[in-house]
């Protein structure tokens, strides 16, 4: 499973980088910091799943992340989605917006590996 990491925080991308390192079948691909860097990684790095903080730097304006997802998905129709963010009460909003699933990155990691077991089956099955 290819991987593209999308959080402007350095200490949490190497956090989950480090997480994914442990997984078998799994690549990160690339790290973007802002929504610009994410469109062009997810055009040449071609991944099968991003993880995205729901506050990435360029999605500040009402919209702009409903209006991300459905341009991520034209590009990639089988791109599985997994939304992060520190504000439990965002996940409805990003499951409603097209996220395949919703980590609080207040949880324990084992919500996030639950969350990429889920979304590895999903790839695998299609």
């Amino acid at each position: 499973m290819r991987v593209v990491l999308a959080d402007d925080q350095a200490w949490l991308r190497s956090a989950i980088r480090l997480l994914l390192e442990q997984l078998s079948d799994v690549e990160t691909v690339g790290e973007a910091t802002d929504v610009q860097h994410l469109r062009r990684l997810s055009t040449d790095a071609r991944p099968d799943l991003v993880l995205l903080d729901w506050e990435l730097p360029g999605m500040q304006l009402s919209g702009q992340q409903r209006s991300l997802l459905h341009d991520l998905r034209q590009q990639h129709p089988q791109l599985q989605i997994i939304v992060m963010s520190g504000r439990p009460e965002s996940s409805q909003t990003a499951l409603a917006a097209g996220a395949n699933a919703f980590v609080s990155k207040a949880e324990p990691p084992e919500q996030l590996l639950a969350a990429l077991q889920k979304a590895q089956q999903s790839i695998n099955m299609a």
